[in-house]
C-alpha cells in the first residue's frame, strides 16, 4: 500500500494571516515556523513513501524548501486543505493507494495518529475517507469551553454511529454536557483531529462537488463529504500521554509552546 501525505498551507489565513511562518519555541529555546513543526512531524510517521507541502505562496515555498521539505504549488482557488491535495496529487502525475491530509497547523499530531488512521481505512474497503477522533479528557474540554465562552473558534468536534461513521463536525461543542470533569478523566466529547485519508478516486471528486451550506455556515471542509452522502469513517486513536492541540488563532501559540517543552519537543 503506497501513500502520499500532502501538507497543505496557505498564507492568507483569515483568523491568522501568515500562520504557516509563525516561530514556535521549544524545549530547548529553538525557534521553528509552524509548517517546518508540521513537516518534521508528518515525517515520522511510518509507512509512508512521500510527503509534500502544497502551497499557493511563495513565501512558504522558499521557507519549506530551506528546511529540505518537498513543495508543490497549487491554485490560490483551492477553498481548504482537501481541495489544495488534491491539486497536488493531480500534479504530481503519480500513483498512490492512499492520500494523507496532514494539517499544516497540527504540529503536535503524533505519528501513531496517523498510522492508525491508515490501518483503519485498510481494514474497511468501503470506506472511501478516514479522520481520527480522540476523546477529550477534562482538560481538553474544559478549553474547547473557554475557547467558546470568551468567542474563539477553537478545535473542531465530531459525533458519530456506532458503526464509527461520522453524523456530524462542528465547531461547537458537541455532544452537549453540563457535566464538569476532572482533569484526566474521559468525557463523552471527541476531539475531530484534523487529519484525513483519502482514496484518490475520492478525493479527485471532491473539487467537482459545490460546497453545501453546512459547510459554508461550519467552515468545515469534510461536511461536504457527509452533504454528499459520502460517509467519513472515524478511527479513535488514543493520546498516550500526550497533549493534542492545533494552532486557530494567535492565542494557541503559547498553549503549543507550552506542551512542546512539556513533551521535550527541541
Amino acid at each position: 500500500m503506497s501513500v502520499l501525505v500532502v501538507i497543505p498551507a496557505r498564507y492568507a489565513s483569515t483568523r491568522f494571516p501568515g500562520k504557516p511562518l509563525v516561530a514556535l519555541t521549544g524545549a530547548t529555546g529553538i525557534g521553528k515556523s509552524l509548517i517546518q513543526r508540521s513537516w518534521d512531524a508528518a515525517c515520522k510517521v511510518e509507512g509512508v513513501d512521500r510527503v509534500v507541502v502544497a502551497t499557493d505562496d511563495g513565501r512558504i515555498r522558499d521557507a519549506a524548501r530551506a528546511f529540505g521539505a518537498e513543495v508543490v504549488m497549487t491554485s490560490p482557488s483551492c477553498h481548504n486543505g482537501t481541495e489544495r491535495c488534491a491539486e497536488a496529487f493531480d500534479a504530481l502525475g503519480a500513483r498512490y493507494d492512499m492520500v494523507v491530509n496532514f494539517q499544516g497547523d497540527a504540529p503536535l499530531t503524533p505519528p501513531w495518529f496517523v498510522e492508525d488512521l491508515l490501518s483503519g481505512l485498510g481494514a474497511h474497503p468501503n470506506a472511501e475517507v478516514a479522520t481520527p477522533v480522540l476523546r477529550c479528557s477534562g482538560r481538553a474540554l474544559a478549553e474547547f469551553r473557554e475557547d467558546r465562552r470568551n468567542g474563539r473558534v477553537g478545535g473542531t468536534t465530531a459525533v458519530m454511529g456506532i458503526e464509527r461513521q461520522a453524523l456530524y463536525f462542528s465547531k461547537e461543542v458537541i455532544p452537549f454536557t453540563s457535566d464538569d470533569y476532572a482533569p484526566e478523566a474521559l468525557t463523552p466529547v471527541h476531539h475531530h483531529v484534523g487529519v484525513y485519508a483519502y482514496r484518490p478516486a475520492t478525493l479527485a471528486a471532491y473539487p467537482r462537488w459545490s460546497p453545501g451550506p453546512l459547510e459554508q455556515l461550519e467552515g468545515l471542509e469534510q461536511l461536504r463529504f457527509l452533504e454528499r452522502d459520502r460517509p467519513v469513517l472515524c478511527v479513535e486513536v488514543e493520546a498516550k500521554g500526550r497533549q493534542f492541540w492545533e494552532l486557530n488563532n494567535p492565542e494557541d501559540v503559547p498553549r503549543i509552546e507550552t506542551i512542546l517543552a512539556e513533551q521535550g519537543e527541541e
